[in-house]
Order: C-alpha cells, then structure tokens, then sequence
C-alpha cells in the first residue's frame, strides 16, 4: 500500500504587525454601491477596515446608513483591540 504524503506544500506566512499609536486616521469612502471604512495610523498603513459588503449586505442596502454603521462599529472595535483610541476622519 502507499504512503500518503503529510507535507504541505503551501507556505506558513506570518501576519504583518501594524505599529499602532493612540491617535489614528478614519478614511470614509461612500460611493454609490458601497461604503468603505478604513482605519490607519498617522504614517498610512491600514490597522483596520470593514464595509458594507463585508458586513453581508448587499445589493441596494449596501449604501445604507446602517450598514455605515454596522461596518463602523466591527473597524473600530478591531481597532480598539489593536490599541487605538482617538481617530480624525477624512471623507
């Protein structure tokens, strides 16, 4: 009988840490089929993002202010795991 191969072929890839300060960027992008929130530090590297799609919205309630707001409150509370506190936004 053969032997049944165990090894792997895919590679192990290690997550990327993101240095995370207190005070952080929020980048809102609402176009006319989704909204896109993304949270970053002051240099641009993305701590944490959400949007409606991701939420599992879609179709036409992807571009509605709950989903905003559910896509808003999943970002930030990964964020606020991460270590962030006080965020300016950008529209």
């Amino acid at each position: 009988m053969a032997k049944a191969s165990t090894k792997s072929s895919a590679k192990a890839t290690k997550k990327r840490k993101v240095i995370v300060d207190s005070v952080g960027e929020a980048h809102i992008t609402a176009s006319f089929n989704n909204i896109i929130i993304s949270l970053t530090n002051k240099k641009g590297d993305v701590i944490s993002w959400a949007s409606a799609g991701k939420m599992g919205f879609r179709g036409s309630k992807k571009n509605t202010p709950y989903a905003a707001q559910v896509a808003a409150e999943e970002c930030a509370k990964t964020a606020h795991e991460a270590g962030l506190r006080k965020v300016k936004v950008y529209v």
